[in-house]
């Protein structure tokens, strides 16, 4: 388990994390959302020990990662800043890191087969194309075969048949009980594999929670309606409590009331109805939606 406990950290007269508190458990993949800027990249440098937080503490497995004495065999870490040296290979960069961790020497072809690098293993990395450093950096999260997984902005640069085996890697490694914390920018892949979110805006917790509950309770679920007498519809549901808005095809969006209700008072003015669906939210929009409700309120 990871543990985030008041965590802050500041630039000068900036708070870049305020106060951040959340675990992460295993056996699920853990989305960590935010805008940029939001401290997403500062506090998983903070759980890694790469910057020192003001206050608070990180804790993987009750340890600071500084405590670990085989990080890799631990924790597996995957940030946008993080690069190898250009003019080594892959194999000699996973063999030396294999190495001072203790890992068999055995892993570091499992984990270049893994992904799909072998043919490439002996190339110099400074020749390696963006999608290629990326698998690169996946291979050496991976190197350790570690009960935890911290990547940020993983999908960079990957195709889409890298995308789809990544989500299918990190669904089976929550599976087998693995503790798995990945920020991506990428809504709709973040809907794909994460069970449970972390969101965070100007460094604050804004939500710690299943997907399904985030989007059940911050986001926008309405009723999609079309007849041939939009406005005698519109002054039923109106007087019924009804919010209307007219989308551009001219159908009705109903809040307020459900698909069901819609239809009874459609039927008892006899009105018949050419549409009738109910729709909820992306992910997308509705942390969106979120975060720009927090920043009017922070304005404010």
């Amino acid at each position: 388990m990871i543990n985030v406990l008041e965590l802050t950290k500041r630039y000068g007269g900036n708070t870049v994390v305020d106060g951040l508190t959340f675990a992460v458990r295993p056996g699920a993949v853990t989305g960590f959302l935010g805008p940029n800027g939001a401290g997403k990249s500062t506090t998983m440098r903070m759980m890694l020990g790469l910057t020192r937080p003001d206050t608070g503490s990180a804790r993987i497995d009750g340890h600071a990662y500084h405590e670990l004495r085989y990080p890799a065999r631990h924790v597996g870490a995957l940030l946008e800043t993080s690069a190898p040296h250009r003019s080594l290979t892959a194999t000699h960069y996973l063999q030396w890191l294999a190495q001072s961790n203790r890992i068999p020497r055995r892993r570091v072809a499992e984990v270049l087969d893994m992904v799909d690098l072998a043919g490439a293993a002996r190339r110099r990395i400074g020749t390696y194309s963006l999608g290629m450093g990326q698998r690169l950096g996946l291979a050496a999260a991976l190197l350790g075969d570690p009960p935890v997984l911290v990547l940020d902005e993983p999908v960079n640069g990957l195709d889409a048949e890298g995308i789809r085996w990544l989500r299918e890697l990190l669904r089976a490694m929550a599976a087998q009980g693995r503790t798995i914390l990945v920020s991506s920018h990428l809504m709709t892949e973040m809907s794909m594999v994460a069970d449970h979110l972390i969101v965070v805006s100007r460094g604050r917790l804004l939500a710690d929670t299943t997907m399904e509950h985030f989007i059940q309770r911050h986001g926008r679920t309405y009723v999609r309606v079309r007849t041939t007498d939009p406005g005698r519809l519109s002054r039923q549901l109106e007087q019924s409590g009804a919010s209307l808005t007219v989308a551009v095809d001219g159908s009705l969006e109903v809040d307020g009331l459900p698909a069901a209700e819609v239809s009874r008072l459609a039927a008892a003015d006899g009105l018949a109805l050419d549409e009738l669906s109910t729709h909820t939210a992306s992910l997308e929009d509705t942390f969106l939606g979120l975060v720009g409700r927090e920043d009017r309120s922070t304005r404010v």
